[in-house]
């Protein structure tokens, strides 16, 4: 009877039965089997939770990070080891890495948050497939480790939390929930609180009532389960086991067994945009299957009516082919045009529904850009939306010129001058005005600053946008939401981001690189923004612990600076009628910095793109001669250059260079065709760590204007299929649009200023999709992965603006 007992315990634990495959090394240089895949250091991003023994688990990566670390619970800026050679050996079906500590090449000049302790320690991760779905974790250490690290050094794994609240587990018989929040009680870590293990033992069962997700752990010495919420709020559950004193092979020992379904096959998902098509344009459906799916049944188009449904077109999908970890079919609905709100059936199951129409792009698409994100994001002034504060009045203390010899954490430097008239931490004024927060870390960056100005200039200057849906009162730094004014919201929003550029150059004679917070406890800092400083601005009689205030950091950059004189010479065209002065002020700017900064420069991309701008703007021919003087580069890299120079050719006069700028326009779009076959998606795409979409959203930008420019030798499939991308034709388990509060279905628990609350911006737009290596595509809900759901300024949603006005105008 025991001997039955224990062969359906491990039936149950490793969910295989006879004849169901093992897991083993495949060529792509991981362990696989159907419904389970083991990575070993694959990635490269432990800030990221990216990296280590990675499990992913019938399509859904359920584990990572695991490796050795020096806490319990270690965050984003905690000592993190260098990673060595790897060894795959084939014949024992064994993946091994070399790491050691301290990482040197972490280390930073000036304040730096990454402190790694008097500690060498060198070691070896091994991973080995055993039976059926089992495999084995080992570490060996070169050294046995010091006396003095015994208990504070241990082999981590983290579980993602979003797969596990309010599901079970099971420590040697003792059970608990996995809960929704960190609880307490804490004790103490070195120097930080956690929160007391959940659990402890030698045997460790996650999420025992679902096959999907079961995972038993064993280990010979002492498995302790730690929720990491408890000293990071963007921590994971993590299973820890310290390093024992005095033993070097197989210091740890695990055996990992998921629960494996038979027979697992991924389900296919649907993409398609989230929001619709117009009439004319081409509506190819991309379907996502596991790679063993040869075909699939025929799909049906339904069209909604007051009693249902109506079929009005069935298709047999298309195999298109296998892209990274999965098979793809497309079907193609073009021929439809007749208006009216559709979704497509597969097996029974629905797509969300989208609309076919000629208005698809005139609501609801490139507005919550204008309406919400856009004021949200706005610094030194206080946001309501009707019952709602957004955000109160914040960094009007701005700013403190930064100290010289510095490193700043976020990746600031300044340099052995302030290049200024300012002393360190001397005030400079004129700087508590204007600028839009980046992202969830309040900085400003000049460069976002300029890159937000500049798109909402393009679209003022492109497509004559006029616009009024929110009250701003600059002078009292008061915004209210759905409050109309009688200005254009795209003006004022310019009006404010060169509050802050040029508020700078008034006061310091140049741009400055950013503005950032002193301190990590205020960079972390999630909540309203006014809570980052004081608002009191500092001086030296209040002592430096009351010294709060953000800093402005200079730097000797001419690409940077040129890189800012184009979106100025930009926006002095784009605000020429609407506030003649400023417009003004921006083309003086832009056309001192050419004086500055362009004469550093030979035959740089960005001196090009300015000579352009500052043509078009001036119409000056000095700047059409430095373009025939820059011919060769500017032809030899047309793929980058094209689509601001064709801007500039009603008004160039040489006809050979257009000529031979015309043939590289030709050649090059050839190449991106080429290129965008490479995925089903119709754009060039290659996923990387972070997701993909802002890249993709910018290169529809440029390939609008360089279809208006050359009609004839491209087409307009790039930025049509680049907004398709971002509207739901993308890999992944999530038919989904990457603008939050967009379409059907959209990314609702965003990376910004109000992530703690497992909430969105409207308007906000994420990178998307991102690669966790070497091919699995993802998109978690999770609100703490910026290198899938952040939003960030510069382009982010501005571009994802300009591109639905783009394509809307080609429609028209």
């Amino acid at each position: 009877m025991r001997f039955y007992i224990l062969l359906f315990m491990a039936i149950v634990l490793s969910g295989n039965a006879t004849g169901q495959p093992s897991l083993a090394l495949n060529e792509k240089g991981y362990f696989e089997m159907p419904g389970l895949n083991v990575t070993v250091f694959a990635d490269i991003y432990p800030e990221g939770h990216q990296t280590g023994v990675t499990i992913i688990q019938h399509g859904q990566r359920v584990a990572a990070n695991g490796d050795i670390r020096l806490e319990v619970s270690p965050g984003q800026w905690s000592p993190i080891p260098a990673a060595g050679k790897e060894i795959i050996d084939a014949e024992n079906e064994t993946i091994s890495r070399y790491l050691w500590f301290p990482d040197s090449s972490r280390h930073l000049k000036g304040f730096n948050p990454i402190t790694y302790p008097d500690l060498i320690l060198k070691y070896k991760v091994n991973v080995s497939a055993l039976e059926n779905s089992s495999f084995k974790i080992s570490v060996d250490l070169e050294e046995p480790l010091p006396l003095e690290w015994t208990g504070k050094v241990g082999f981590n794994l983290e579980l993602f939390p979003g797969h596990l609240f309010g599901k079970s587990y099971i420590m040697d018989g003792e059970t608990g929930i996995f809960p929704l929040q960190a609880n307490g009680p804490v004790l103490k870590d070195q120097d930080h609180f956690i929160t007391q293990h959940l659990a402890k033992g030698k045997q460790l069962t996650i999420v025992p009532e679902n096959d999907l997700q079961r995972i038993n752990f064993e280990s010979d010495g002492q498995l302790e389960l730690y929720d990491g919420r408890g000293n990071h709020n963007n921590a994971w559950f993590i299973i820890r086991e310290t390093l024992p004193a005095g033993k070097t092979q197989n210091a740890i020992e695990w055996t990992v067994t998921p629960s494996v379904v038979r027979d697992y096959t991924y389900k296919p998902v649907i993409h398609l945009s989230q929001v619709g098509y117009h009439p004319l344009q081409e509506k190819k459906i991309v379907i996502e299957t596991d790679k063993k799916t040869g075909e699939l049944p025929e799909i049906r188009l339904m069209k909604t009516s007051p009693e249902g449904t109506v079929e009005v077109s069935r298709q047999k999908p298309e195999l298109w082919g296998q892209f990274l970890r999965y098979n793809y079919f497309t079907v193609d609905f073009s021929e439809i045009e007749e208006a009216g709100m559709y979704l497509v059936e597969l097996n029974g199951e629905k797509s969300t529904p989208f609309k076919i129409s000629t208005d698809v792009l005139k609501r609801h698409v490139w507005q919550p850009v204008i309406d919400y994100f856009l004021p949200v994001q706005m610094c030194h002034m206080r946001v309501e939306d009707h019952y709602r504060v957004w955000h109160d009045l914040c960094h009007l203390d701005d700013a403190l010129m930064a100290p010289t010899d510095f490193n700043h954490f976020d990746g600031y430097v300044q340099g052995s001058s302030t290049l200024t008239a300012f002393e360190p931490y001397d005030q400079v004024p004129n700087l508590n005005h204007g600028g839009w927060h980046d992202a969830g870390d309040y900085d400003l960056r000049v460069e976002s600053q300029i890159g937000t100005v500049e798109l909402l200039a393009m679209m003022l200057e492109e497509f004559e946008l006029d616009y009024d849906a929110t009250s701003i009162d600059l002078e009292n730094r008061h915004v209210e939401i759905h409050q109309a004014d009688g200005k254009n919201d795209l003006v004022q929003q310019i009006e404010h981001g060169l509050a802050s550029i040029l508020g700078a150059y008034r006061s310091m004679g140049r741009l400055y690189r950013g503005i950032i917070c002193p301190t990590l406890e205020q960079y972390v800092l999630l909540g309203d923004g006014a809570a980052m400083t004081d608002n009191q601005k500092w001086a030296p009689q209040m002592g430096e612990e009351n010294r709060d205030d953000r800093m402005v950091f200079t730097e000797e950059n001419p690409v940077r600076e040129c890189r800012v004189a184009a979106g100025l010479a930009l926006t002095s065209r784009a605000l020429k009628n609407h506030n003649p002065e400023l417009s003004e002020e921006c083309k003086t700017i832009a056309l001192a910095l050419w004086n500055t900064s362009a004469s550093q420069l030979d035959n740089h991309p960005v001196k090009a793109r300015l000579a352009s701008e500052l043509l078009i703007t001036t119409g000056d021919k000095k700047f059409e001669a430095v373009l025939l003087k820059m011919q060769d580069e500017i032809i030899k890299n047309a793929s980058q250059s094209a689509w601001y120079l064709g801007k500039a050719l009603p008004i160039i006069q040489n006809k050979e260079f257009k000529e031979k700028l015309t043939y590289a326009v030709e050649k090059s779009y050839e190449k991106t065709l080429e290129e965008s076959l490479a995925s089903p998606f119709g754009v060039p795409y290659e996923p990387h760590i972070w997701g993909h979409g802002w890249t993709i959203q910018r290169f529809g930008v440029e390939q609008y204007y360089l279809h208006k420019a050359w009609p004839e030798v491209t087409t307009p499939e790039m930025f049509l299929n680049a907004l398709n991308f971002m509207l739901g034709h993308h890999p992944g388990d999530k038919a989904i649009s990457f603008a939050s509060g967009v379409g059907s279905n959209s990314v609702e628990v965003g990376y910004g200023v109000n992530r703690a609350d497992w909430s969105y911006i409207p308007g906000g737009v994420v990178s998307g999709t991102a690669l966790i290596r070497p091919d699995l595509p993802e998109l978690k809900e999770w609100p703490y992965f910026w290198q899938q759901t952040e939003y960030v300024m510069g382009g982010g949603s501005t571009n994802f603006m300009f591109l639905v006005l783009a394509v809307d105008k080609y429609f028209k």
